[in-house]
C-alpha cells in the first residue's frame, strides 16, 4: 500500500485545468470533480482498517468489521487471538426480518452495536425499537413499543442504580428501578446551582458531578455566577424575534464563575462543604471544569472517605493538589506547583492521579521544557522522584498497574520521525522498564482490555491507511490482525495522498512539520497561487490527527480547482517542547503567522511552481481570527482571505481562553492594554486585499460581535471587505455546502482570476470516478 500510494501520488500528471497562456476557466464541471475529493465520496471508496473492540469480559471481545461485501460481528479471545463469527448473520438476518416486516441482508445488518445479556442470547436497536434475539433457535422477539431515547441529563451512579440530575438549581436522584426521585440539595438558587454546567462558551442541562466508586457519594459543586455579566444572543425570526441570555464571563470581568466544593452522601442527603474558599471555574486541561464529558480534577479513594483534586488559578499560572476528608470537609494541602506562563496536565487528558493505596500520588509536569511523570509522596508533598525523561513527552496517563507499579502511556517524539506520531509504552513506577508496545512508525490509536492485559491498535499515517491489530501489554507481541484497509477503489479512482514536508521554523532552526495537496492534474510547467489553511491553536494546530483520512476537510478539493494547498502546526501548537508551545505566550496576535509565511516561502524555494504573488489564507473560529489578523498584519504576502466564526478580539471572547493564553487583562496609564496586540479591530486600516468574514447570528461559543467589532472597524477605514451573516446558525457552519462554495468562489475569482460557475450546486456528484 506505501509503494501503490505513492506512485499514484507523484504519476497523476495529466493535461491542466486551463491552459497557462489564457485567462483562467473554471466551470461547474471543475466544481463537480473537486466536490469528488470531499469525504463523503472518498470515505466509501475504503473499505476497513480501524475497529472498536467492545469487551464481554477481560479477554472476550466483539467487534464489526467491514469488508467489500458488506460488514460482520466478529467475536475474539484475546488470550491466543482465535476469533469466529459473533453468530450466523444470514439466521439473524431471516429472524429479524420475519419480526420487522423488514427485509434484511446478512451482510447489511440495520445495527453497529450489539449486547450478550447471555451466552447465547443477542440484544441489538434498530431506529427507536430494541429487539432481543435467542441464537439457539434464532428467535426474535417482537419489539415493544418504541424505546424512550436515553436521557442525556443525568449521570449514572458506578452500580448503575442511581441517577443524578438537576432540577430547578438543585441535585436530586432517581431510583433506575422504581423511578422514585429524591431532592439531595434544598438551597440551590438561579446564578448559585448545583452541579451547573457553564462556561460561557458551553452549556448544558447535565451535572457536573463524579460519583464516589462505592455510589454512595457525590463530589460536585455550588456553581456561582451572582455578579458574573451577561452574554444576549437574538433570533432571526418573522416577527417578534427571541432573546437567549446567559451567563459568559470576559477577560475584562472582575467577576467570574466561582465553584464552592461539596461531598453528597446520597442515602443520608447531607451536604458536606470542604472547609476552604471558592475556586476559581478553571481545570488543568481545558477552558471548562468538564473536560472530556467528566469533571476534571478529581479522584476518589476506593472507599469514599476523601477525595483528591487539583485547585487551579485564575491565570492558569498556579496549581495546588489537595486532598479532603469526606466526612467532615476538612482540606489538606499537599503539593502546588508554579510556572511562567500556563500549566497543562497533559496533552487532552488529565494525568495528574491520587494512590492512596501506597499513599502517592503521580504529577505531571514540564518543568524540563518536556511532559513528564512525576512520583510523590501523599502526605509530605516530597518528590520521590521523576518517573520519566528525556526530550520527548508524555500525552495520556491511560492505566496504573499498583500491584505491578506500572504505568501505561501514550506519548510522542521519542521516536524517530514525525514527532507528532502517538505511541504507546509501558514503565515502571520507579523508571526502569520503559517499553514501546507499538513499534510501526505511523501514528496509534489504543484502546485497553478491562484487566489492562490486552490492547487494540488502530495505525496509520496521513498517506497509509489504517491497520488494526490486538496486541499484549507485555511486549506489545501482535495476537491477531483484525482488519487492513482496502483503499484500491480510492486509489483507483484518481485520489492521491498528501505531501508530507518538513521546513524550519522563524527561527532557522526549529523543524516545522505540514502537508501539502496539489491537484491531480499538476503540471509543473505553470504557477499555482497558495492557499494557507490555519488553525493556530495554542491548543491544537492546523495539521490535526496523523491518522489516514481520505479526505482532510475540503483542502484537496480546494487544490483541484488550481491550486497548491498548505497547512503547518506552527509554533505556539501542543507536542513539542514547552518552550514550543508558548512560543507566543501573551501574544495571541502572533498566531504562528510567521511560521507560516516562512513555511510559504521555503517550499516555493523548492518548488518554483508555487506563486508567491497569489498568496490566500482560511480557517474558522481561531483560524477565522488567525486568516482576519494574516491579511491585515502582512498585508504584502497575503492577498485574499476567508475568515469563518473569528474570536477576532479574546476580551470578546470567554474569560477561561484570553487569560489562560494572553494573560490577565492589564489596562495601562495610557489606555492601552496588553490585550491590544491581539485584536483584529486595530488593525483594520492596514487592509489591502480581499476579505471574507463569515459568522453566524446566535454563535454561542464565539459571539458574532466579535465579527461585528472588525467590521465596525473596517467601515470607519473606509476598507472594502465582504460579509456574510448566518442567521440563527451557532458555531459550526464553516462546511456547510453554502458556505464552502462561497469559500471556493472567493479563492477562484480573487486568487485564481476567474470567474466561478454561478450559483454552484453542491450534493449533485457523490462518488469519485477514475
Amino acid at each position: 500500500m506505501r509503494v501503490h500510494v505513492a506512485a499514484v501520488t507523484f504519476a497523476l500528471v495529466s493535461t491542466p485545468l486551463f491552459a497557462q497562456s489564457q485567462a483562467p476557466v473554471v466551470t461547474a464541471e471543475d466544481y463537480a470533480r473537486a466536490e469528488r475529493f470531499l469525504s463523503r465520496s472518498t470515505l466509501p471508496l475504503v473499505v476497513g482498517g480501524t475497529v472498536r473492540l467492545t469487551w464481554i469480559s477481560d479477554d472476550r471481545a466483539w467487534y464489526r468489521a467491514t469488508t467489500a461485501d458488506g460488514s460482520a460481528f466478529w467475536l475474539i479471545d484475546a488470550t491466543n487471538g482465535s476469533q469466529l463469527p459473533a453468530f450466523d448473520h444470514a439466521q439473524l438476518a431471516s429472524a429479524l426480518s420475519a419480526v420487522a416486516d423488514t427485509m434484511y441482508d446478512g451482510t447489511a445488518l440495520p445495527f453497529t452495536q450489539i449486547e450478550f445479556p447471555s451466552e447465547r442470547e443477542l440484544v441489538f436497536q434498530v431506529r427507536q425499537a430494541q429487539y432481543v434475539c435467542d441464537l439457539d433457535e434464532y428467535r426474535c422477539a417482537s419489539p415493544p413499543a418504541s424505546r424512550v431515547p436515553p436521557d442525556r441529563n443525568v449521570v449514572m451512579a458506578p452500580d448503575s442504580t442511581r441517577a443524578a440530575f438537576i432540577r430547578e438549581h438543585n441535585l436530586w436522584v432517581r431510583d433506575v428501578a422504581t423511578g422514585v426521585e429524591t431532592q439531595l440539595t434544598t438551597d440551590g438558587i438561579e446564578d448559585f446551582g448545583y452541579a451547573t454546567d457553564n462556561a460561557g462558551w458551553t452549556k448544558s442541562g447535565r451535572p457536573v458531578l463524579v460519583w464516589s466508586p462505592d455510589s454512595k457519594k457525590i463530589a460536585t459543586f455550588q456553581h456561582d455566577a451572582r455578579g458574573v455579566g451577561d452574554m444576549y444572543l437574538v433570533t432571526t425570526e418573522i416577527g417578534h424575534p427571541e432573546l437567549e441570555a446567559w451567563k459568559y464571563p470576559l477577560p475584562e470581568d472582575s467577576v467570574i464563575f466561582r465553584i464552592s466544593r461539596v461531598i453528597i452522601h446520597v442515602d443520608a442527603r447531607r451536604v458536606v462543604r470542604l472547609q476552604m474558599p471558592p475556586d476559581q471555574h478553571r481545570s488543568t486541561i481545558c477552558d471548562h471544569v468538564r473536560c472530556g464529558g467528566t469533571w476534571a480534577d478529581i479522584d476518589w479513594a476506593e472507599d469514599g472517605s476523601a477525595v483528591a483534586f487539583v485547585s487551579t488559578s485564575r491565570d492558569h499560572k498556579d496549581e495546588y493538589v489537595r486532598i479532603a476528608d469526606t466526612e467532615n470537609g476538612e482540606v489538606r494541602d499537599v503539593f502546588e506547583e508554579h510556572v511562567a506562563s500556563f500549566f497543562e496536565s497533559g496533552y487532552n487528558a488529565v494525568n495528574w492521579r491520587w494512590l492512596p493505596k501506597s499513599n502517592e500520588f503521580i504529577w505531571y509536569s514540564q518543568r524540563d521544557n518536556w511532559g513528564h511523570l512525576y512520583l510523590y509522596d501523599a502526605t509530605t508533598g516530597e518528590l520521590k522522584h521523576q518517573v520519566t525523561s528525556g526530550d520527548w513527552n508524555v500525552l495520556q496517563l491511560r492505566r496504573i498497574d499498583e500491584e505491578h507499579r506500572t504505568l501505561y502511556f501514550t506519548g510522542a517524539g521519542r521516536e524517530p520521525g514525525d514527532p507528532y506520531f502517538q505511541y504507546f509504552y509501558r514503565i515502571g513506577m520507579d523508571g526502569s522498564g520503559l517499553t514501546l508496545l507499538t513499534p510501526d512508525s505511523a501514528n496509534h490509536s489504543v484502546r485497553l482490555s478491562p484487566n489492562g492485559a490486552h490492547l487494540v491498535d488502530n495505525y496509520s499515517t496521513p498517506t497509509i491507511p489504517a491497520t488494526a491489530v490486538l496486541r499484549d501489554t507485555d511486549r506489545g507481541r501482535v495476537i491477531a490482525e483484525l482488519s487492513r484497509a482496502d483503499a484500491s477503489q480510492l486509489v483507483a479512482s484518481g485520489w492521491q495522498a498528501p505531501f508530507p514536508f518538513t521546513v524550519k521554523a522563524r527561527d532557522g532552526k526549529t523543524d516545522l512539520y505540514g502537508l501539502m495537496y496539489r491537484p491531480t492534474n499538476f503540471d509543473p510547467s505553470r504557477k499555482y497561487p497558495v492557499i494557507n489553511y490555519i488553525y493556530p491553536g495554542p491548543q491544537s494546530g492546523s495539521v490535526g490527527s496523523r491518522s489516514f483520512r481520505p479526505s482532510r476537510g475540503d483542502k484537496q478539493a480546494l487544490a483541484e480547482l488550481g491550486f497548491f494547498v498548505v497547512e503547518v502546526d506552527a509554533m505556539g501548537t501542543p507536542m513539542r517542547s514547552k518552550s514550543y508551545h508558548a512560543a507566543y505566550y501573551g501574544d495571541m496576535g502572533d498566531n504562528g503567522l510567521p511560521d507560516q509565511i516562512t513555511m510559504i516561502e521555503q517550499l516555493a524555494a523548492r518548488y518554483p511552481y508555487m506563486d508567491l504573488d497569489h498568496v490566500g489564507i482560511y480557517g474558522h473560529s481561531g483560524g477565522g481570527f488567525a486568516a482576519a489578523d494574516a491579511i491585515m498584519r502582512y498585508p504584502d504576502f497575503y492577498h485574499v482571505a476567508v475568515s469563518q466564526a473569528g474570536n477576532h478580539d479574546n476580551r470578546l471572547y470567554e474569560d477561561d481562553w484570553g487569560e489562560k493564553w494572553q494573560g490577565l487583562l492589564e489596562e495601562y496609564e495610557d489606555g492601552t492594554t496588553n490585550y491590544d496586540n491581539q485584536a483584529n479591530q486595530l488593525l483594520a486600516e492596514n487592509l489591502e486585499g480581499k476579505l471574507l468574514i463569515a459568522h453566524g447570528t446566535m454563535d454561542s461559543n464565539v459571539p458574532p460581535y466579535n465579527t461585528l467589532a472588525v467590521v465596525d472597524a473596517l467601515i470607519a477605514a473606509n476598507k472594502d471587505f465582504d460579509l456574510i451573516l448566518f442567521p440563527n446558525r451557532r458555531h459550526g457552519f464553516g462546511n456547510e455546502p453554502y458556505m464552502m462554495r462561497r469559500r471556493w468562489d472567493y479563492f477562484v475569482r480573487h486568487l485564481l482570476g476567474a470567474e466561478p460557475p454561478a450559483d454552484y450546486q453542491f450534493g449533485q456528484q457523490r462518488t469519485l470516478v477514475p
